[in-house]
């Protein structure tokens, strides 16, 4: 078992729903990135995502595919991305979740990178463009290094497909709650209740649902049945829109401390 499977297990147990936040490595420069990284923890959260800016983020809509381009403007690499994780583990004490493309990773090279991600603590790996049927190699040498290899699975998986995921996921299962990319609109969380209970039927790893979270109350009632939210867009978007970097940081820590209240209540 990865230290991130015991981690999300043990907040499970615990009855805590955890609130995963996204942020584009070095977005929207890097000394707020920083600042934005210390605000994460400061609201209580034990994971997150950080995304490596990259020219065709597929699985992305627009909001963070321009924040991606912002990054890559900047200079920001795949391996000045995984010291950033490093450096979140090592001040805040945060289980990072790298989330990239495939194509970098190949690039650096699938052993450099593996061994970059244990160098810097990295806990976990989303890979959208890499299909489960093709990651077994890089899956095996994460695993080595304890890394989770995240799966992700959408409405639309089948069960055939979800059956053969199951056995192999790792760390958390990442819940895509619509058919599109990042940022899109959330269903009602009630249409997601099918959708969940295949899920938790075919395996028993914690579940994260992703795509469109945006507020306190949207993931209290997502989290009435699932294990936790990864929240993106909304948080780009803010940081997008405040007038400074100081305004962005403010908002940015009022949003991510509202939803992680209303979700340590829901303990209580």
């Amino acid at each position: 078992m990865t230290r991130l499977t015991a981690l999300t297990r043990e907040l499970r147990d615990r009855g805590d729903k955890a609130l995963v936040p996204f942020l584009t490595a070095g977005y929207p420069d890097r000394e707020t990135f920083a600042r934005l990284t210390a605000q994460i923890a400061a609201a209580g959260c034990r994971i997150m995502e950080i995304g490596v800016p990259f020219s065709d983020p597929v699985a992305d809509g627009p909001v963070i595919q321009a924040s991606s381009q912002k990054a890559l403007a900047q200079g920001v690499t795949l391996n000045e991305a995984l010291e950033m994780a490093g450096t979140a583990h090592r001040e805040h004490g945060l289980e990072i979740v790298l989330m990239g493309y495939l194509n970098p990773i190949l690039h650096l090279g699938a052993q450099e990178f593996t061994s970059a991600c244990q160098r810097e603590k990295v806990a976990g790996v989303i890979v959208p463009d890499l299909p489960p049927e093709e990651s077994a190699g890089l899956r095996a040498m994460l695993a080595e290094n304890d890394v989770s290899l995240i799966d992700l699975v959408a409405p639309t998986t089948s069960q055939t497909r979800l059956e053969a995921i199951a056995p192999q996921a790792a760390g958390f299962l990442y819940l895509v709650s619509v058919t599109g990319v990042t940022g899109s609109s959330l269903s009602g969380p009630g249409k997601l209740t099918d959708y969940l209970q295949r899920v938790q039927e075919a395996s028993d790893l914690p579940g994260y649902v992703g795509f469109g979270v945006s507020t306190a109350t949207q993931a209290v009632e997502i989290c009435t049945q699932a294990d936790g939210v990864v929240m993106g867009s909304a948080l780009i978007r803010l940081i997008e829109e405040a007038a400074t970097h100081d305004e962005a940081v403010t908002a940015f820590s009022k949003l991510l401390n509202d939803i992680s209240g209303a979700l340590a209540r829901m303990k209580g």
